[in-house]
Formats: structure tokens, sequence, C-alpha cells
């Protein structure tokens, strides 16, 4: 009797970026040097050998009154665009802090929105059937409502969180179906190249203040 070869279907994986968080949690944790990440290949190196990567959706808004910064962002952002990473937007929005002492008005600068659209997306592709696990780069506790609302809505997906170096939050992990802490060597691991090369023949390179 011949045997019959049976091929195990795999754990549809979507992976969502909370930027800032992943970005703060680095630097806090003193791995400025590993800013230049790939999370295209983080999310495959995160991945199991039953499970395949169907979608990496990154979270950021675009910094402000620093051109610095907004060149170093806008190169990052285009490396990643290069490997296959959905950016979505949310935005910043300005105000002032006054200073007791002295009444100065110090500009400050808050992002809006990523969470909300971290949730919308999360909600989105659970209805649309677009993955069986959603791994969460995150430890905001906002995101526990959305997770909590999509084990009840579909009892058969699961969102899996992966938190940034510094990040850990027990109120998530508790609602969590799964988590682990991003380790140092699967940051480093899954750096781009110094140069990235796009389409048409312009290559980027890594910010000098990234080295």
């Amino acid at each position: 009797m011949a045997e019959t070869n049976k091929t195990e279907k795999k754990e549809r994986v979507i992976v969502y970026v909370d930027g800032f968080n992943l970005y703060f949690g680095m630097k806090d944790a003193g791995f400025e040097y590993c800013k230049w990440l790939d999370l295209h290949l983080l999310a495959s190196n995160l991945l199991k050998p039953n499970q395949e990567l169907v979608e990496v959706k990154y979270f950021t808004s675009r910094v402000g009154n620093n051109p610095d910064k907004q060149k170093r962002q806008s190169t990052y952002i285009e490396a990643l665009e290069t490997n296959h990473v959905k950016v979505i937007y949310g935005h910043y929005q300005s105000g002032s802090l006054e200073c007791k002492r002295c009444g100065y008005n110090c500009p400050i600068y808050n992002e809006k929105m990523t969470d909300v659209n971290i949730a919308t997306q999360m909600l989105i592709d659970a209805y649309q059937d677009r993955f069986d696990m959603a791994m969460l780069i995150s430890g905001d506790s906002d995101l526990v409502p959305p997770i909590k609302a999509i084990h009840i809505l579909f009892n058969q997906k699961r969102i899996f969180v992966a938190f940034p170096p510094k990040r850990s939050n027990s109120s998530v992990a508790l609602i969590a179906k799964g988590s682990i802490i991003i380790g140092r060597k699967k940051l480093i691991e899954s750096q781009f190249p110094d140069k990235i090369t796009k389409r048409g023949g312009f290559i980027l390179n890594k910010p000098d203040g990234w080295l």
C-alpha cells in the first residue's frame, strides 16, 4: 500500500510592530546599535518551523521639528519598504510644557493613534481570516481591550506578544496567548546590511548616528 504524504498546514502569522514602543525599548536597554533593524527578518527569526509569515505591519508617526531625525527616519522607512513591510502612520501632536519656576514654555510632541491603528488592523485581519496567530511587538497596555475582543469574537485565533526590551507588561502578558521578550541576540541577528540597494539602483546607507 502506497504511503500518503501529508503536509502539515502551517499557522499563518501577521506581525504588528509598535514602532515607538520598540524603538524606546531598545534605547532604554542600551541597544541603540540595533536600530537598523530589518523587521521582516526579525519576524521570520521569531517564528517556529510550523508557522509561516503572511505580512509585517509597522506602525509609526513621522517625527517633526528635527531635520536630522526626520532624515534618519525616512531612510529607515525606505529600508523597511524594500523588504515588504507595510507602514501605517499615526501623527505627532504638538503641545507645550510650562516650567513652573521660570514660566518658559517648552514644545513637546506626543505620538497619537498608533494603538488605535494597531487595534483596527488586527480586528480587520481577524475578520477577514488573514491570520491564525497575530504576533504583537509592543508592551502597550492600551492594546489589552482589542486583544480580549479578538479572543472572544474569533476563538480559533490567538494573539501572541513579543515584548520589546524593557517593555514587558504583566497586564498584556496575562491576556495574551503566549509571550516572549525579544533579546539582544535576536536583534543583532536581524539587522539590515549597512548598504541597501533599492529597485532602480539607489543605495540607502545606514545612518551615521546608528553605527
